[in-house]
């Protein structure tokens, strides 16, 4: 249900040509608020004609209903607006889409065939003008309706109304005419005469008239028609109460309504739209000069206490000496690689650059061409016109979990080496790094202190205020700087390994934490179009690198508590509820879009990627996922089934050089990456005694590995080039 439900939503979201909001929930009728933009549909078990028929009526409420209180205007039951509104929508919808009128002709078709008008065995001609009007427009092409002259003017009046003030002065007409055929129908009750049909004391007003000639007129007649009744009762108070009890209704429009209510699937659970949220992202964001102050700050403490202390026995010692001399012997052995992948972007830019080269001719002759213009008529000048290449940059999310710890330094060469060719080639970058760590005082501290990360609105997706996205590095800095930071990151995840733990230990704010990926996407709808702007960049790339999925997110609800110590009195509170991933959808209301989560980790953070693919088109979204060898099918096999073409071409790929691509998840690429692989030494290293098969492995293994390590680089390269 809940898929033909969202079928329906698209459908409704065409017809309306707008960012309309459409929702379904376990409501009576079908509404439309003309000012919220919302169409609210209730949860129907019927044929596709009826629904179809359903949603284009309340669309056409959607385009043509102006956002007005008609009541100003005029002072009459609702039932009569209805049904001359009706008319007036569903014409001007048939003449937007002419397709749709057969919609509406099959859909009341089969309203008129399962008697939801509840005219089976009534006689048509005894209803009063409003319902027959009502029946006429509807399902006039499958039964007989008859009228008067007078009536005919009418309903001529009714179907001729364009805008809704016309609509309103033939709803008033047309109601004014039922209550004068009511009091003669009681006044011809009352005598005991038999009906005169159609031989009603009726006018029409003239456009001319007005108002208050036609209230005196009004006023005249029913004192006259009211003579006859008072003398027989001889109380005019009892008569008047007996004419209050008369009103005009429309039958045939409560019968449709009341029959609409059986196609209600009344135990159906409503469906729930939620929307991101925005975050204050001064809140959310660390800054690069406060990450670096708490390092700098840390560092130097650990520093000064252990160097005073072993500086007594060995005043040559360094805390940071081996692992500075690691980084740099890193550095210098990356620049090959990145001169390198700086020569094969150069390379690859020329040839597109080439291909996307325009020749036209100059209109200035060629002297080398002059002695063939017997035969050559082509003796001009051309010229060739190279477009410019867009601007680029990069926003990178690395994944700051606690599983990462064993492959982060791994991970880090990986990205320093990205950051080292942006630099050469002038691409402006950020990393951050999500974490639950940077707000807690202590590890089993209160977070009560910390400030909300988001103005909290009901139906928001709820971010814990502990989120929080460590901007690690940022191309904003000089080249000193730059370099500074890259050592402190280098020392930091360092200090992750064991190697070095009992040497010194990383800042208290930057431990390993959750994986609040699906917060951080959430945090990239802000996050890339101030990139854009602050760097007048054209096209970005956005690189999310994990080792796992997320958990899915709240939403925010307003729930009632009762408080049994306050006099029992109740109070509204703004609580988080569960996602139901059968009946939860996010709702992109610029867009006009509406995502399904489902019920996988993985499907949650697809539906977050595609809102985002859909908003930002500008940009480039690459997921890297680090994968121990035992769990790379595992994870295949969220996004293709294990007997599909596309699944036997990853197992071949991961056999092979141990990694893939899945093409159908939320990111533009999904890279499945061995981490073991990444975090092998692909030095090509031999023993002096090593034969020539071992020495042949080696070498093997090595160009292996440096392939694997190139995946994100060549990519990211591709995609820039």
């Amino acid at each position: 249900m809940p898929v033909q439900q969202e079928i329906k939503s698209q459908l409704a979201r065409l017809l309306a040509t707008e960012d309309l909001v459409v929702e379904h929930k376990n409501v009576e009728t079908a509404q439309f608020n003309v000012h919220t933009r919302v169409l609210t549909l209730p949860l129907w078990k019927c044929t596709g004609d009826v629904y179809d028929m359903l949603v284009g009526h309340e669309v056409a409420h959607a385009l043509f209903t102006p956002d007005e209180d008609w009541t100003e205007k005029v002072q009459i039951p609702q039932q009569f607006v209805n049904v001359c509104e009706d008319v007036r929508i569903e014409k001007k919808m048939k003449r937007k889409y002419l397709g749709i009128a057969k919609t509406f002709y099959r859909g009341y078709n089969e309203l008129n065939d399962k008697d939801f008008f509840e005219i089976e065995d009534e006689d048509i001609d005894k209803f009063n003008l409003a319902d027959r009007i009502n029946l006429h427009y509807k399902i006039g092409s499958f039964i007989d309706v008859s009228f008067s002259d007078v009536e005919k003017e009418i309903v001529d009046l009714v179907g001729a109304a364009e805008t809704f003030d016309e609509m309103l002065d033939a709803s008033k007409i047309l109601y004014e005419y039922c209550k004068k055929q009511q009091e003669q129908e009681e006044k011809i009750n009352l005598e005991n005469q038999p009906e005169q049909k159609g031989k009603l004391d009726f006018e029409l007003p003239s456009p001319s008239t007005e108002d208050g000639e036609d209230g005196e007129q009004e006023e005249s007649e029913g004192d006259s028609q009211q003579s006859p009744q008072m003398e027989e009762s001889g109380n005019a108070e009892t008569q008047q109460e007996a004419g209050d009890s008369f009103e005009p209704e429309v039958r045939t429009a409560d019968s449709l309504e009341e029959k609409l209510q059986d196609f209600i699937d009344r135990g159906g659970v409503d469906s729930v739209y939620v929307e991101v949220p925005k975050l204050y992202l001064n809140e959310v964001i660390i800054s690069n000069e406060d990450i670096h102050k708490e390092i700098n700050s840390s560092f130097a403490e650990q520093e000064k206490e252990l160097n005073d202390r072993i500086h007594q026995h060995d005043p040559h010692w360094d805390c940071f000496l081996e692992v500075d001399s690691r980084f740099l012997e890193f550095k210098k052995s990356a620049q090959k690689e990145v001169s390198y992948l700086v020569k094969e972007f150069e390379c690859r830019k020329a040839a597109d650059n080439y291909a996307r080269a325009n020749t036209s001719r100059t209109g200035v002759l060629d002297t080398t061409k002059l002695h063939t213009y017997r035969f050559n008529e082509d003796i001009f000048k051309r010229i060739t016109t190279v477009p410019d290449g867009k601007n680029h940059g990069l926003v990178f999310i690395l994944d700051w979990s606690g599983s990462m710890a064993h492959v982060m330094l791994d991970t880090i060469k990986q990205l320093y080496n990205l950051l080292w060719f942006c630099k050469k080639v002038n691409i402006p970058f950020e990393v951050y790094a999500f974490s639950n760590e940077w707000y807690r005082t202590s590890y089993y501290g209160s977070n009560d202190d910390v400030k909300e990360n988001y103005e909290a609105k009901e139906y928001d997706l709820h971010v814990e205020k502990t989120f929080a996205l460590l901007n690690l590095l940022t191309s904003k800095v000089n080249a000193k700087t730059f370099d500074s930071q890259l050592l402190n990151i280098w020392r930091v995840i360092s200090a992750f390994q064991r190697d070095y733990y009992s040497v010194y230990t990383y800042p208290h704010k930057l431990s390993l934490s959750g994986t609040p990926l699906n917060e951080s996407l959430i945090a990239l709808h802000q996050i890339l179009p101030k990139f854009q702007k602050e760097n007048q960049v054209q096209k970005v790339q956005c690189v999310v690198l994990t080792d796992g999925e997320a958990n899915h997110l709240a939403y925010r609800k307003t729930v009632n508590r009762s408080f049994r110590y306050l006099d029992g009195e109740d109070e509204d509170y703004l609580g988080c509820r569960n996602l139901n991933p059968h009946t939860s959808f996010l709702r992109d209301r610029k867009c006009g879009k509406v995502y399904k989560f489902g019920y996988g980790y993985h499907t949650f953070t697809d539906a977050l990627l595609t809102n985002l693919k859909d908003k930002f088109p500008t940009v480039n979204f690459i997921g890297m996922r680090l994968l121990p060898n035992r769990d790379a099918m595992r994870f295949a096999k969220l996004y293709h089934g294990e007997y599909d073409k596309e699944y036997n071409i990853i197992q071949k790929d991961w056999k092979k050089q141990k990694s893939f691509i899945i093409k159908n998840s939320g990111y533009d690429a999904y890279f499945g990456l061995s981490a073991s692989n990444l975090a092998d030494d692909a030095e090509f290293e031999v023993q002096e005694d090593a034969t020539k098969a071992q020495i042949k492995r080696a070498f093997a293994k090595s160009l292996k590995v440096k392939k694997l390590n190139k995946k994100v680089l060549g990519e990211f390269v591709s995609l820039v080039a």
